[in-house]
């Protein structure tokens, strides 16, 4: 059975996957992100781990990731899964990878993601990593995306989708309208 491959992301109206949250810092404008997951989407996203057997990241998610997650204690158990199941960074740079259970896939990464697919038993979650994402996408990799969207216009930043994707590749699965104006939908590939 080949794993799926799911891109868990945040996302503004316009487009943009920089975390809504805590933008204030960023240079992009006056949004000073008032907007937070809430229990509800607190509760999906403890939902969203728990439902895979995998996580693959990107470099740079993986640094923030590894430096956090290992000392986090939590109650409903998020930390101590994340910390527990097995986590495959793509990176050509890291060589060491720290973080319990880690696999560094480097050399031809979407020829390696390609293998995963096929030989891990449950599917795969990315949390972030754009470069990770933008590369897999021309090679079909993706089965589906998890997006909160933010009811915010970011302006500028790096854009989940690049231009040249067609959009019509993608099939409406649900969509999860959160208390605050998040809104999550699902797609399929």
């Amino acid at each position: 059975m080949t794993s799926k491959i799911i891109v868990s992301q945040y996302i503004s109206l316009d487009g943009v996957i920089q975390d809504p949250v805590g933008m204030e810092n960023s240079g992009l404008g006056d949004w000073t992100g008032p907007f937070t997951r809430g229990p509800h989407g607190d509760r999906f996203k403890h939902a969203e781990l728990f439902s895979v057997s995998a996580v693959l990241l990107g470099r740079t998610t993986y640094d923030g990731f590894a430096a956090v997650w290992p000392q986090v204690k939590d109650e409903e158990g998020f930390a101590d899964r994340i910390n527990a199941m097995p986590k495959f960074v793509a990176s050509n740079s890291l060589s060491d990878a720290a973080w319990n259970n880690t696999t560094v896939l480097s050399g031809d990464v979407v020829a390696k993601v390609r293998a995963l697919k096929e030989t891990l038993d449950g599917d795969i979650l990315i949390y972030g990593s754009a470069g990770l994402v933008h590369s897999l996408m021309p090679a079909g990799l993706i089965d589906q995306y998890n997006l909160m969207v933010y009811p915010t216009v970011l302006g500028r930043g790096t854009r989940l989708f690049p231009q040249e994707y067609s959009l019509g590749q993608l099939v409406f699965i649900d969509a999860l309208p959160f208390n605050d104006g998040i809104v999550h939908l699902r797609y399929a590939v």
